[in-house]
């Protein structure tokens, strides 16, 4: 059953790119460089992945799900190849995307993570997530306060808030369909299924400060993606292009005006 994302889009023309947001995510996330982007000529499409944001909700969550999604989106807004930026879990949907379906994709921008299996880093955030009794709760400021017993990082609970949202009768909810990504987390932590090989010009960003992307990944990375590159941005973790915008700005229009 094909789902219509939520997107939105900057640009009036250019050559199409598609952007992916990461686990818990959204594309209110990537407004700054979706901008920047359309200002460099490209038509950018940043969009809400599944049980995301604006998106509908599904009981089916993995790679290969989010993939058809990305290619049925193509096919809804008549977009015969694009360009595909992927962060995180979106970089994961981007790989399996570009290996299933080649021919879509002209250049493939993966952000901090690798084409393997991760440990469960998130556990602890879904469990915080799913033991807040928001029907108890008023604002976001009482559901700070509680989320913060069991997670200090005031920007880590920043971006958990902005998935908050309201009902028709004014009471407080996820946007994000938690139950089933926290039933599914185990797909989106495993490897990518697809095990084709993508041939186009690819760029793997890596936050020098993240072990997303070790030196053990290179070699999958080469064999599967054999034209990629590596770039590190300085001073950066997992969430690079809010840590250092500017400089991740100029990486990606490097790689995509080359």
């Amino acid at each position: 059953m094909m789902l219509h994302l939520n997107h939105k889009s900057y640009g009036h023309s250019g050559h199409p790119l598609i952007i992916l947001h990461g686990l818990l995510g959204m594309l209110d996330n990537w407004q700054t460089q979706s901008r920047k982007f359309a200002e460099a000529g490209f038509k950018v499409y940043a969009v809400d992945q599944r049980n995301h944001g604006k998106s509908p909700h599904s009981d089916t969550f993995n790679y290969e799900a989010m993939a058809n999604d990305v290619r049925d989106f193509m096919n809804l807004h008549h977009l015969s190849s694009a360009h595909v930026l992927g962060h995180s879990m979106g970089g994961k949907t981007a790989m399996q995307f570009a290996l299933t379906y080649p021919g879509l994709v002209d250049r493939l921008i993966i952000v901090d993570v690798a084409p393997r299996k991760y440990a469960s880093a998130h556990d602890e955030i879904l469990d915080a997530m799913c033991s807040l009794k928001l029907s108890q709760l008023s604002t976001r400021h009482e559901a700070d306060a509680e989320l913060a017993k069991r997670i200090p990082g005031f920007a880590l609970r920043q971006f958990i808030l902005k998935n908050l949202t309201r009902t028709e009768d004014g009471k407080l909810k996820w946007k994000v369909n938690l139950s089933i990504i926290k039933k599914h987390y185990p797909d989106i932590a495993d490897d990518i299924t697809a095990e084709g090989v993508f041939s186009r010009p690819t760029l793997f960003i890596k936050g020098a400060k993240s072990g997303y992307i070790m030196n053990e990944d290179k070699q999958r990375i080469k064999r599967l993606f054999p034209r990629s590159i590596i770039a590190t941005i300085a001073d950066t973790g997992h969430w690079v292009h809010a840590d250092k915008p500017e400089e991740f700005g100029i990486a990606v229009l490097k790689f995509l005006l080359s």
